[in-house]
């Protein structure tokens, strides 16, 4: 038998091998093992069979043993239920969270009892978390400040809609260029300008939009690293604390931005050269594929710099310093990191779209053209009602998105850092939770 924790431990039966009574003296009549001297095997009326345990190994009846009946199975020895030897970790385990001990000592407390549940001060428990965890801690940090959330993600998604909608109503709504992309009689030199037009009127709109994102981002990171801890935060609070870090998140954003332009265009080059010089069919091929390609390997680079903006927000780090502490954390993860994060944003769109989409057939519906008109001219002339309305739908549905992809891309940086760094007791202490980490600290 082995003398392991689970297994009887030997020596619980007496060493004679004989069957006892209530105060422990050998009982008339019982039977001895057939290898013991001075007993016979075949003695008639005896049910031992011949092949017997050694002596030692089995814990005796407890009660009257008539014949042919089946002993009880032995006790639990230590360590299912209790405490092993050697402490909460057993012999030469650390202890901690891990192990029988960990910082609420053994496995529940109880036989075939779970793992303790890991202290919990805030919206995540503090152990490596799962996909549904992390939706969780998100939705719950949203659930639970509302009153911050909310407020810093109207606030933001309030003065962003505003220049946007100057923007489309005094500056970038042109209905010339709509006409001419459409117009199938238009000479090529118009549909360039046009296309010229109708990118950088994007490009304006996706950088004020942006401006707003990486604001909110910052205020909504400080949010959910104090939701994690249990600890309340007001707006202001958030922009005190995250304000010295904004211009350098504002760099790391239009970092990432050039560096995936100059991968993509990059490879696209190629063939752009090919079609200057004369091939124009084959430059065309070339350049989507090298465009593809090339996009392949920025979506590669973005996913290693996703952790880059909470690590600069709640390390206090540099650019590099925080692209660096990125990778480091995603390398290996980088699967697990994409799927979360893309699961997140469909989510986070997918709720956003059913409140912007309505708003965009009423606001339509309402615009002096009417919703039929609207759609023939593909939105040419968008007029002031439509864009308000549908200007109230976009800040509705960037509430929802910006704390749900921020919350998550905070809450992975977390997750990584627990699995990689041990963080969960830096955060339990940080919390206030008593005990937690003791048992590691005395191991080591």
């Amino acid at each position: 038998m082995n003398d392991t924790p689970g297994w009887a431990s030997p020596g619980s039966a007496p060493s004679d091998g004989q069957e006892t009574g209530e105060s422990g003296t050998p009982r008339p009549g019982a039977a001895q093992p057939a290898d013991q001297p001075g007993t016979d095997a075949q003695e008639p009326g005896v049910k031992w069979s011949k092949d017997q345990p050694p002596a030692g190994q089995w814990s005796a009846p407890t009660g009257p043993a008539s014949p042919g009946q089946t002993p009880p199975p032995p006790p639990p020895g230590p360590g299912w239920g209790g405490t092993p030897p050697g402490g909460p970790g057993g012999p030469g385990a650390p202890g901690g969270r891990g192990g029988y001990g960990g910082p609420y000592g053994g496995w529940g407390g109880g036989a075939w009892g779970g793992p303790p549940p890991a202290a919990k001060p805030g919206v995540i428990p503090l152990r490596p978390l799962g996909v549904g965890e992390i939706l969780d801690g998100a939705v719950s940090t949203m659930r639970t400040y509302w009153r911050t959330v909310l407020g810093i993600s109207l606030t933001v998604a309030v003065v962003t809609e505003i220049v946007v909608v100057l923007l489309q109503g005094l500056v970038l709504n042109n209905r010339e260029t709509a006409e001419t992309l459409s117009d199938p009689s238009a000479s090529l030199s118009e549909v360039t300008r046009a296309m010229g037009d109708t990118m950088l009127n994007t490009s304006v709109v996706f950088l004020v939009s942006l401006i707003g994102t990486i604001t909110a981002t910052a205020l909504l990171t400080t949010v959910t690293s104090r939701a994690v801890l249990g600890r309340p935060v007001t707006a202001a609070e958030a922009w005190r604390d995250a304000r010295p870090q904004v211009p350098r998140l504002f760099g790391l954003i239009f970092l990432l931005l050039l560096i995936a332009a100059g991968v993509v265009l990059g490879g696209a080059l190629p063939g752009i050269l090919v079609a200057v010089a004369g091939s124009g069919s084959a430059g065309a091929a070339l350049a989507v594929l090298g465009s593809l390609a090339a996009g392949i390997v920025a979506l590669w680079l973005m996913i290693r710099f996703s952790l880059a903006s909470p690590a600069l927000m709640l390390e206090k780090q540099g650019i590099v310093k925080s692209m660096s502490r990125s990778v480091k954390l995603v390398r290996g993860s980088w699967w697990r990191v994409f799927g979360i994060q893309l699961l997140a944003t469909i989510i986070a769109n997918i709720v956003a779209s059913i409140v912007v989409i309505p708003f965009t057939f009423i606001a339509a519906a309402f615009g002096s053209d009417g919703i039929v008109n609207f759609f023939n001219s593909g939105g040419a002339d968008a007029g002031w009602t439509f864009l308000i309305i549908s200007g109230i739908g976009a800040v509705i549905g960037s509430m929802i998105t910006f704390p749900i992809t921020a919350g998550v891309t905070v809450l992975l940086y977390i997750d990584q850092r627990i699995r990689r760094e041990a963080l969960d007791l830096d955060l339990a202490r940080a919390a206030g939770v008593q005990g937690y980490g003791t048992d590691t600290g005395a191991g080591s």
